[in-house]
């Protein structure tokens, strides 16, 4: 027997609840490149198969400069699993309630993009309170290339007894 306790192996020590988060707070999501590897995942498990995401001279006869990323393949990075968030509220994440997103630029094959969340409201409830996260993805010209938001349903910290 050891002193190993699987439930004490979390990525992130401390549970958060509704009462802990504060609008304004950010959530970085670490940066990807668009490789060729990336598009034909994606490709794969979307069953897209428009030439504008896989053929790049089709993409030049177009004026694009390379492989377009299709708007969802960019919104993928956003999710929060990539980053700490998910980790955070293991105890008191309900659900995840609704998602929206704007596609302001392309991106392109090899571009690499910088996703993250941001709190930008918060609404108690009760027991639980909806936790909205603004969601950006920049690319390596610091150009938003999207912005949308997530909402959570997340438990209050349970009363102390």
């Amino acid at each position: 027997m050891t002193d190993f306790d699987p439930a004490l192996h979390r990525m992130v020590p401390q549970q958060r609840w509704f009462e802990d988060f504060a609008v304004g707070e950010r959530f970085v999501i670490p940066s990807r490149t668009m490789t060729s590897a990336v598009f034909t995942a994606f490709q794969a498990a979307s069953g897209d198969t428009h030439p504008v995401h896989y053929d790049v001279e089709y993409c030049r006869a177009r004026g694009m400069p390379d492989l377009l990323a299709h708007g969802f393949q960019t919104l993928i990075h956003t999710a929060p699993g990539a980053g700490l968030f998910p980790y955070m509220v293991e105890e008191s994440l309900v659900g995840f309630l609704e998602q929206s997103s704007r596609f302001l630029k392309p991106v392109y094959a090899d571009d690499t993009i910088y996703p993250a969340l941001e709190v930008m409201e918060l609404v108690p409830g009760r027991t639980t309170g909806a936790v909205t996260l603004r969601s950006t993805v920049f690319n390596q010209r610091r150009e938003l290339v999207l912005e949308g938001m997530q909402k959570f349903l997340i438990r209050r910290r349970p009363a102390q007894s």
